[in-house]
C-alpha cells in the first residue's frame, strides 16, 4: 500500500509538472506574455492561498508554528532558492525549447548528489555516481547539437537545475530533522510568502508596467485569464506533491524522477 501511494505520488507529480512546462512556455513565448517573474509571482501567490486555506479553512492537516529562528532562516533560505529556480527556469524558457530544457534538467541528480554531500556529508553507493555520468555527458553532447542553443538561455536552465537540487536537498533536512520537522503542506505554507516578499518588488521594478498589461490582456481574451490562473493553481500542485515525495522517499530520488525521459514536446 505504501509502495503505490509513493507510485501515485510520483505519477501525480510527474504529470502536473509536465503540465506546468507547457503552460509557462505556451504562455511566455506563444502566447506572447513575456514576464516570467511576474509569472511565478503568480505560482507563488496561489502556493500561498491554497495551503492557508486547507491548513485553516479546510483542515486538511494541523497548523504547526515555526520554533525557532534558526528554523525560520531555514524556510528563508528554502524560499528565496525556491523563488531563484522557478525563475531561472521561466526565464530559460524564452531562449530554450522545452525538449531541450527538460534534458537539461536531467542533470538535476547529479547536482542533488553533490549538495547532499556536501551539506549532509551522505555518500551514495558507486553504481549510483557511476549512472550520473552518461546523464550528464549526454548533456554535453546535446547542447553541442542542439539548432536553438542560446547561451544565456543555457546558462539560466543550469542555474535553475542547480537551484532545484539545492531546495530539494534543503528542504530534505526540513522534512525529516528531529525538532524541525515540518508537513509538506505547512512548509509550503510558510515558504510561499517569503518567495512572494521576494518576487513582488522584483516584478514591478524589472518588469515594468507587468500589472497593467495582464489586466489589458485578461480584458481582451478571457482565455488567458483562465490560463493564468489554472497554471498558476497547477503550481500548487506541482510543488505539494514535490515536497510530498522528498518526504516519502529521498532527495535523491525525487530528482531521478525529474531525470526520467519526459513526453516528447514538440520545440
Amino acid at each position: 500500500m505504501g509502495r503505490l501511494f509513493t507510485v501515485g505520488l510520483i505519477s501525480v507529480w510527474y504529470s502536473s509538472n509536465i503540465g506546468v512546462i507547457i503552460l509557462n512556455k505556451y504562455l511566455l513565448s506563444n502566447y506572447g506574455f513575456r514576464y516570467p517573474i511576474f509569472l511565478t509571482l503568480c505560482h507563488m501567490l496561489a502556493c500561498s492561498l491554497l495551503s492557508y486555506a486547507s491548513i485553516t479553512w479546510l483542515k486538511i492537516v494541523p497548523l504547526q508554528t515555526i520554533r525557532s529562528g534558526q528554523q525560520l532562516l531555514k524556510i528563508s533560505a528554502l524560499g528565496l532558492i525556491f523563488c531563484s529556480s522557478i525563475v531561472a527556469g521561466n526565464v530559460s524558457l524564452k531562449y530554450l525549447p522545452v525538449s531541450f530544457n527538460q534534458a537539461i534538467g536531467a542533470t538535476t541528480p547529479f547536482f542533488t548528489a553533490v549538495f547532499a554531500y556536501l551539506m549532509t556529508l551522505k555518500k551514495e553507493g558507486f553504481l549510483t555516481y557511476a549512472a550520473l555520468v552518461p546523464v550528464v555527458s549526454g548533456v554535453v553532447v546535446a547542447s553541442g547539437g542542439e539548432p536553438s542553443f542560446h547561451l544565456f538561455g543555457f546558462i539560466m536552465c543550469v542555474g535553475a537545475t542547480a537551484a532545484r537540487a539545492l531546495k530539494t536537498v534543503l528542504q530534505g533536512i526540513l522534512l525529516s530533522s528531529e525538532g524541525e520537522k515540518l508537513h509538506s503542506m505547512n512548509l509550503l505554507m510558510y515558504m510561499a510568502p517569503v518567495a512572494v516578499a521576494f518576487l513582488l518588488p522584483t516584478a514591478l521594478i524589472m518588469e515594468k508596467d507587468v500589472v497593467g498589461i495582464t489586466i489589458a490582456l485578461a480584458k481582451d481574451d478571457k482565455r488567458f485569464l483562465f490560463y493564468l490562473l489554472f497554471n498558476a493553481s497547477l503550481s500548487y500542485l506541482v510543488n505539494l506533491t514535490n515536497f510530498l515525495v522528498t518526504k516519502h522517499t529521498s532527495a535523491l530520488t525525487l530528482q531521478v524522477s525529474i531525470a526520467l525521459p519526459p513526453v516528447l514536446i514538440p520545440s
